[in-house]
């Protein structure tokens, strides 16, 4: 409410790119590989939402929020949240071969167009038992990378300090808290999905809402 316009703004700018990949895999005849970018949503959602924790950080601090250029605590933070960045690209190319073996698998290697994946998705019992499948292992992979990134990417652009730290810093906060850390685990998925339900209207309001609340969670678990 702080910054309505640069938060709605901003939600946007990364949901309007996300849907013109959407888009493209649809004109393309690759529309089954939507629920694959999804996915990779899911992965690189806590980078994308810098822009979120540097409007919040900027506007606790009693500065004019602004979304760029995003402040690092010191030299070394970008370079360590670029560590980061490798990281979510090698568990998004982890992801992606994960959902085309189990699609391979599950349709004996045949491609579908997506009406037909769809009725093969939910109408069959090779498809049903995918989705579960597929569910359950993009979800263990979502929540290790939200343990990871939850708190690592804020404290790397508020404090001096590196990757490995800040991930351990997560790490340690669900050791301490598993209850409180399982729980914003599954509304951040269940505010994802809902947006995700309304054609990605939605989304371009949650996704910043839930950037802020990151920031602040981060405070909160730092005690800061």
């Amino acid at each position: 409410m702080r910054a309505p316009h640069l938060s709605l703004g901003y939600g946007a700018l990364v949901i309007g790119g996300g849907a013109a990949i959407v888009w493209a895999l649809w004109r393309t005849g690759l529309g089954s590989l939507i629920p694959v970018a999804f996915g990779m949503f899911a992965i690189f959602g806590p980078l994308l939402a810098v822009g979120a924790y540097e409007m919040s950080r900027r506007i606790e601090a009693g500065e004019p929020p602004r979304i760029f250029p995003v402040r690092f605590a010191g030299p070394r933070s970008p370079l360590q949240l670029a560590f980061i960045g490798f990281f979510l690209m090698f568990a998004a190319l982890v992801w992606t071969r994960i959902a085309l073996l189990l699609y391979a698998l599950f349709t004996n290697g045949s491609y579908m167009p997506l009406s037909e994946f769809t009725s093969f998705a939910l109408t069959t019992t090779p498809g049903l038992a995918m989705l579960v499948v597929g569910t359950i292992v993009g979800g263990l992979i979502a929540f290790a990378i939200y343990l990871l990134t939850v708190v690592s990417i804020p404290m790397l652009m508020n404090e001096r300090t590196d990757a490995f730290t800040a991930v351990a810093t997560g790490l340690k906060a669900w050791k301490a808290s598993p209850g409180a850390m399982i729980l914003w685990a599954w509304l951040i998925a269940v505010i994802t999905a809902a947006g995700v339900a309304t054609f990605l209207v939605g989304l371009a309001v949650a996704f910043p809402l839930l950037g802020h609340a990151s920031w602040h969670a981060y405070r909160d678990i730092r005690g800061l």
